[in-house]
């Protein structure tokens, strides 16, 4: 039966669309960038491998689920078999460890900063892997951006240490693999569904990682505080599969280019809600620094150049 919609409804209706659009957009900014300040509460008294693995354990029985709710097959193609190990590796499995190794000696604002580098590191691959041309203009947000990230690193105090330079090194090198395995997908994944690009790796890594989690840290249930048992429940079910779905709703509705502007957003939560649950003081040479880190990786993302080919 067909109901009639009256004019009324058809003047809000894009009204309601944006107001929608906008808060799916704000939920998945909020879940990112607080899922900085979970793993830091998660490793309080979880070690990082047992930590990654129940964070991925909690959330495939609800990616199993949705899979099956939406009739998505499980495995990848025949010939895409080599892709689902690499995925299974190179995008949940050692960068998910290494983040949770980080944040045990970095702060959480500063790791949502230096992850807020992944964008870069696609530019770079794209240019390498798929010959993307990479615009003056871009070089010149990553300096920016690179630049930028010294001086807060500087600022917050980081002498580098052993472990303050490892901590640094592990999240870089999480959002150089995250980076490498956006662009690998592009080339060789993108017939296969989201839905089966998370569902069955983010399983058997789930295993693998508490599996040697098990194995190498011995890790005592009985000390794990419910701070960070709540953490992990967290990061599971909201950042993780939540995160996930409203990412997968935006995806139908904004341009990939708006949507990518969440990585440039998120670490702006992050570090005002580390900030806040740390008891760090957001000094004006950090806020100044940031925002100027953020609007340099943000000119990676609008080349003006690639505007005026088009418009010539």
């Amino acid at each position: 039966m067909s109901i009639a919609i009256s004019t009324p409804s058809n003047i809000t209706r894009p009204w309601l669309a944006g107001l929608i659009t906008g808060t799916l957009f704000l939920i998945v900014c909020l879940s990112w960038g607080t899922t900085w300040l979970g793993i830091k509460i998660a490793v309080e008294s979880v070690p990082p491998l047992t930590a990654a693995g129940l964070r991925f354990l909690i959330a495939f029985p609800l990616f199993l689920s949705f899979a099956i709710l939406r009739k998505e097959p499980l495995l990848f193609p025949r010939q895409s078999r080599w892709f689902f190990v690499f995925v299974t590796l190179s995008y949940f499995s050692l960068p998910y460890y290494l983040l949770n190794y980080g944040e045990l000696h970095v702060s959480s604002g500063l790791t949502a900063l230096l992850f807020s580098c992944m964008p870069v590191f696609i530019l770079v691959f794209s240019a390498l892997f798929l010959r993307e041309k990479i615009y003056p203009s871009q070089v010149l947000g990553i300096a920016i951006g690179f630049g930028s990230l010294f001086m807060i690193i500087r600022s917050q105090g980081l002498h580098l240490d052993h472990a303050e330079l490892f901590g640094v090194l592990a999240i870089l090198c999480a959002a150089v693999m995250h980076a490498l395995c956006y662009v690998v997908t592009k080339k060789h994944g993108s017939a296969i569904s989201v839905i089966t690009y998370n569902t069955l790796p983010i399983g058997i890594a789930g295993v693998m990682l508490f599996v040697a989690g098990l194995t190498v840290e011995t890790p005592e249930f009985s000390a794990i505080s419910l701070r960070s048992w709540g953490a992990l429940l967290y990061l599971g079910l909201v950042a993780s599969v939540g995160g996930f779905i409203v990412y997968f709703l935006l995806l139908k509705r904004l341009s990939p280019i708006i949507l990518s502007f969440v990585f440039i957003i998120f670490p702006v939560f992050a570090v005002i809600i580390g900030a806040w649950y740390e008891g760090q003081n957001l000094s004006r040479e950090l806020m100044v620094y940031s925002a100027i880190l953020l609007i340099g990786f943000a000119i990676t993302k609008l080349p003006m150049e690639k505007w005026l080919e088009r418009s010539l």
